[in-house]
């Protein structure tokens, strides 16, 4: 069986508009797999069938989907509330998953879902605009059920523009790791970069392509690389201190006076401070002396 720490880390990684997660995972196969060979990525399509043309129609094969549907100020949303649920439902499900992964809709879509995890505080006014069925969803499973999420790779990734929604998902800035890929020549380029100014101490890499999952140069390989080795170092030293807490018995460090604690009978048994030592030592010289 795998030990915890072999575990990988696993990262749900949601599709843009009208494709699919199997060219999701094409468009990421184009960077270095080193980048991502200690994680575990899950591909999965869109809830609904693409309900218009697709800019990827020639380029790679159908089925397509979309997560949900806007209008072009991109203010009004349809089947937003069941797809949240549904993604509600998968992570719970499927994972446990320590990050997320996202270009362009699924971008926008993972960062409102770690926005929803990260806030503590909710407004009345918030809640009423969300319905009774989906906070239900983002309360009771998303924020209750799943661990917190550690990062987000984010692609050609923006904001909501509903006030309702902004009020909840970016009230304060979300303190979750996160990596921010922003084209040049991206009709996206600025709602990307408002979209990173929600996280705490963001990483953006810029390149000069356009609204696509771009191919990175040395440097942003270099960027990426270490950002995620950064993460597993972290996770590797939390799991670390969860499985010493579980054992129940602290390691000994070193410069520490201390010995670890006896075990007797299963029991652990506290260990005596030094003046407890003296006190039992005098003690027992007492009833020798008293014998004598």
């Amino acid at each position: 069986m795998e030990s915890q720490e072999e575990k990988k880390m696993k990262i749900l990684c949601l599709h843009g508009f009208r494709t699919s997660g199997s060219f999701l995972r094409k468009q990421i196969s184009k960077w270095d797999p080193s980048i991502f060979a200690h994680f575990d990525l899950d591909f999965p399509d869109g809830i609904f069938p693409a309900q218009g043309k697709s800019e990827i129609e020639g380029i790679f094969p159908p089925p397509y989907f979309e997560w949900f549907q806007f209008n072009k100020e991109f203010t009004e949303y349809t089947n937003l509330e069941e797809c949240i649920s549904f993604l509600c439902d998968y992570i719970t499900t499927k994972g446990p998953f320590d990050g997320l992964l996202g270009f362009s809709q699924g971008a926008t879509l993972s960062a409102l879902l770690l926005g929803y995890q990260a806030q503590s505080s909710i407004s009345m006014s918030a809640k009423m605009a969300l319905t009774r069925s989906s906070w239900e969803w983002i309360t009771g499973k998303l924020l209750k059920e799943h661990p917190p999420i550690k990062l987000l790779v984010s692609i050609s990734g923006s904001k909501f523009r509903d006030p309702s929604i902004c009020e909840v998902a970016y009230k304060d800035p979300i303190k979750v790791k996160s990596v921010h890929f922003i084209g040049a020549k991206d009709w996206l380029k600025l709602p990307s970069e408002e979209l990173a100014t929600a996280f705490d101490n963001p990483l953006i890499i810029r390149h000069p392509q356009g609204h696509t999952v771009p191919r990175l140069d040395e440097e942003a390989t270099k960027q990426l690389r270490s950002w995620t080795e950064d993460i597993l170092q972290c996770n590797n030293v939390a799991i670390t201190k969860n499985h010493e807490s579980k054992d129940g018995v602290p390691k000994k460090v070193d410069g520490d006076e201390q010995s670890n604690p006896e075990i007797v009978n299963g029991i652990q048994i506290k260990e005596k401070s030094p003046i407890e030592k003296k006190i039992n030592e005098r003690e027992v010289k007492n009833v020798e002396a008293a014998k004598a």
